[in-house]
């Protein structure tokens, strides 16, 4: 497969027929709409027009939400999307080295741009099928022009809502003279004259000006991963020369001192939070930054950065992240005397970092991340009536606390249904299949890997570049 065909997905149809979703549970993550135990959301287009009670559309098509919980899609505010094919290979990670180990240093070196689309396709439809309709794709493998537009064509095939986020590879041979001017080329040929398209551009940086001033020239977001002490004592320096703004989207964010808070919210920075990661990686303390960003006045989205060694599961994101904060505050609170003892995450709240705060994390809240007339249609409905959740004594508990993938019934993306009576649509499952088995077998190959499916580690690979 030295090329790739673009004929996996095709689920590009969108109805102009108006929809109403009758008779949900509705947790509208909107303030002013509340929460409604048996409601209507009407769609017309792309685009929520109305939410209520006993809404009546003549001629509208009908999706009969009962026993259903109706709730935005969630947003993935930080992915590596190019490494779907190689999910689960490395599950007992401890380290971020062993992390590179099994990505940067070994397999993204020999990634052809028909391995990058493959990747960032299963990516996408794996989060459609979990519920994520929106994801920052953070591509820092971005080898050649051609890997580009693998990439970005993969989400567009998809039907995600996306931000593309243009990154250097880490390790390996690349064409250097493509990137960054590559971000132009990428503005121009996917974007600039397709304003209402689902996928937008951004770039990956480092805390390096130079790529900082290129992307703010072209209207970009500037996406850098962010941690430790190190990286936060250089934050004082950047805030002086006035070269943190709104368009810095920061993620991680651990072992921050209070005073790189204060700047990173003075500087109006967006920030995410992965509360796997962080654990599994052991990235500084191993604990995720919720706590300190809220004490801030900062409301962080949630990101699953990865799949190399756990799921594409937001609700288990959620989940990890109420009971690390939960035992961290007990820990705290009995044994350390902590003043800034944590306090228990409220289902609702992790429900909105899932949503309207990584939408906000995206610079998105104005399209996406709530059930609100005027912004898009970007929905999940979950079969509260599945064995597993009924009866649903508390609906935020529901969601946060026991809802899975398999619950997800319907996903809906501007309007356009991509997941349907819990199947994602127009997805060829045989071709998509042989595309992963092929790619996998000449990364494999290409990098001198002996598959091993029981393997306690993953051991680096004597490569040189």
């Amino acid at each position: 497969m030295a090329g790739y065909i673009r004929n996996i997905v095709n689920n590009q149809n969108v109805t102009s027929q108006a929809t109403l979703v009758r008779g949900a549970t509705i947790l509208s993550m909107d303030e002013n709409i509340g929460n409604i135990e048996r409601g209507d959301i009407l769609i017309n287009g792309s685009t929520i027009t109305a939410v209520g009670q006993n809404l009546d559309v003549p001629g509208a098509h009908i999706i009969n939400a009962t026993n259903m919980i109706a709730m935005p899609g969630m947003v993935d505010s930080h992915r590596h999307a190019w490494e779907g094919q190689l999910r689960r290979i490395n599950p007992n990670a401890t380290c971020l080295d062993d992390y590179s180990n099994a990505t940067h240093f070994s397999f993204a070196k020999y990634y052809r741009p028909a391995d990058i689309y493959v990747g960032n396709l299963l990516t996408a439809l794996g989060a459609i099928d979990a519920g994520i309709t929106t994801m920052i794709d953070n591509s820092h493998n971005s080898r050649t022009a051609a890997h580009s537009d693998a990439a970005v064509e993969a989400l567009l095939d998809t039907g995600i809502r996306a931000i593309h986020a243009s990154g250097a590879p880490v390790a390996g041979e690349w064409d250097k003279a493509h990137w960054p001017g590559n971000w132009q080329r990428l503005q121009d040929k996917y974007f600039t004259d397709n304003p209402e398209s689902l996928v937008s551009l951004a770039v990956m940086a480092q805390l390096e000006p130079e790529l900082w001033a290129e992307a703010r020239r072209l209207g970009l977001s500037i996406v850098t991963e962010f941690f430790g002490a190190e990286m936060g004592s250089e934050l004082e320096s950047l805030h002086q020369q006035g070269l943190l703004g709104p368009d810095n989207i920061f993620n991680h964010c651990t072992a921050l001192p209070d005073r790189g808070w204060e700047i990173l919210r003075e500087a109006g920075v967006r920030v995410n939070v992965c509360p796997r990661s962080d654990s599994h990686y052991g990235i500084e303390s191993g604990m995720f930054a919720i706590a300190a960003a809220q004490r801030h006045g900062i409301n962080p989205g949630l990101s699953v950065d990865n799949e190399t060694s756990y799921s594409t599961d937001m609700f288990m994101e959620m989940r990890v992240a109420f009971y690390l904060q939960r035992v961290m505050g007990m820990h705290q609170q009995q044994c350390c005397d902590s003043e800034h003892a944590l306090k228990t995450l409220p289902a609702a709240q992790l429900l909105k970092a899932a949503t309207l705060d990584g939408a906000a994390c995206a610079g998105l809240q104005d399209k996406v991340g709530s059930l609100t007339p005027g912004k898009q249609a970007d929905l999940v409905l979950i079969n509260a009536s599945d064995l597993n959740l009924y009866p649903s004594g508390n609906a935020f508990g529901t969601v946060v606390h026991a809802a899975e993938r398999s619950n997800i019934d319907t996903v809906m993306i501007g309007g356009r249904i991509v997941k349907q009576n819990g199947k994602v649509l127009g997805v060829d499952s045989a071709r998509l299949r042989a595309a992963i088995d092929e790619s996998r077998e000449h990364l494999f190959a290409a990098s001198g890997y002996q598959s091993n499916i029981f393997a306690d580690a993953f051991l680096p690979l004597e490569q040189e570049d």
